[in-house]
């Protein structure tokens, strides 16, 4: 900037001419031009070497760097400005609880992850990034590293009993896991297993009793009608029912993908990379990766014994539509046969009319030649 604000100054100084003159002389108006011109050319050149002296290519170049730099810092402080900021619950291998807020790109970058990472998605998955475990179920967010658990955003989830009550204690290994030996990991994705077990259990403890109900009086033979009301609560617990199914199997889904392949097992063993001491303990008794696959499988079971349950609730429900139909097209065939007898009865009687309309034009009464 400062060889720019020089070179006005330079040139009038080099010529000593007066700058009307100039302009005359650059319109070539006056004899003198082409001397003039030869002198404005030494003057350029003098301007040029004491600009290059102000402003050298290292000096021009660094000014376009600064600005290549403002630019994108400025870039980057309008994205920071428009990240999401989440509520963070840390919880450490004593069962220390502290909650603090952090901007998504901030905690991406203290966690080594990368930004689609902590993308919030409703369907449940457990991935692997960077010696993190990162846990999805449905609206709950978690990363595990080797010294502490992460919960992000847990606000509006009615999740304050478990998180301040139950998960301190069985992280710290007061709780009933079978995991409490095993490193930190293992307890985490017991902890966060089993929570999401009993959620489903919850549900499914809910759901079971008002189906049972509801179909006991749908298929009542004390009733010869069929409630309507009862059909519409039975459709939106069937409803609820196929939503419960459908978690269980993504539940299942995404633990058998993980027993299946052995090297996601091995990259959930977190602490058996980050710490020597539980390497060499791995290696000569302890598989963990093992451990890691009898704890999923234990779930799966779980799993798989929740999806037996309402598989058999479903069973319940077909049975009972079915039951439903065989009573609806009775009673749809006994109105048919009343509705036969009916008309059969009508035009009996239309005929017989008839038959005595025809025969009774020709036959003589006395009461004619009365009249």
């Amino acid at each position: 900037m400062e060889c720019l604000r020089s070179l006005p100054c330079l040139l009038p100084r080099a010529l000593g001419f007066p700058r009307r003159k100039l302009c005359a002389l650059a319109l070539d108006l006056t004899s003198a031009a082409r001397p003039v011109a030869a002198r404005c050319r030494a003057a350029d050149l003098v301007g040029k070497s004491r600009a290059a002296q102000l402003c050298g290519p290292g000096r021009l170049r660094a000014a376009g760097e600064v600005h290549r730099f403002r630019t994108s810092d400025a870039s980057q402080a309008t994205l920071a400005s428009v990240a999401p900021v989440f509520t963070v619950t840390k919880f450490d291998k004593q069962g220390n609880v502290t909650s603090f807020e952090r901007k998504k790109t901030e905690l991406h970058q203290e966690l080594g992850l990368q930004a689609r990472d902590l993308r919030f998605q409703h369907v449940m998955s457990i991935t692997t990034r960077n010696n993190r475990i990162i846990m999805r179920m449905e609206h709950l967010k978690a990363v595990i590293t080797p010294e502490c658990l992460l919960i992000l955003d847990y606000r509006n989830l009615n999740l304050e009993q478990w998180l301040f009550r139950e998960l301190p204690s069985q992280l710290s290994g007061e709780g009933q896991l079978v995991t409490y030996p095993l490193p930190f990991e293992f307890r985490a994705i017991e902890a966060l297993l089993q929570y999401w077990i009993n959620t489903l259990q919850g549900k499914l403890s809910i759901l079971q009793p008002l189906i049972l109900e509801t179909l006991d009086a749908l298929v009542d033979p004390k009733h010869s009608s069929v409630d309507r009301s009862k059909l519409h609560i039975l459709l939106q617990n069937g409803k609820s029912l196929s939503e419960l199914e459908t978690d269980i199997k993504i539940f299942k889904e995404s633990i058998l993908e993980i027993l299946d392949e052995e090297e996601l097992l091995e990259e959930l063993c977190i602490s058996k990379w980050s710490d020597p001491q539980v390497f060499e303990k791995s290696s000569t008794g302890i598989d963990h990766a093992e451990e890691m696959e009898l704890l999923l499988e234990n779930y799966y079971r779980l799993a798989d014994d929740l999806s037996n349950a309402a598989r058999e609730l479903r069973v319940l429900i077909d049975d009972s539509q079915s039951i439903i139909f065989i009573n609806l097209d009775s009673h749809r065939n006994v109105m048919m046969r009343l509705n036969l007898q009916l008309t059969m009865g009508t035009f009996s009687l239309s005929l017989f009319g008839l038959v005595g309309v025809a025969f009774g034009m020709n036959l003589e009464s006395s009461l004619e030649e009365v009249n």
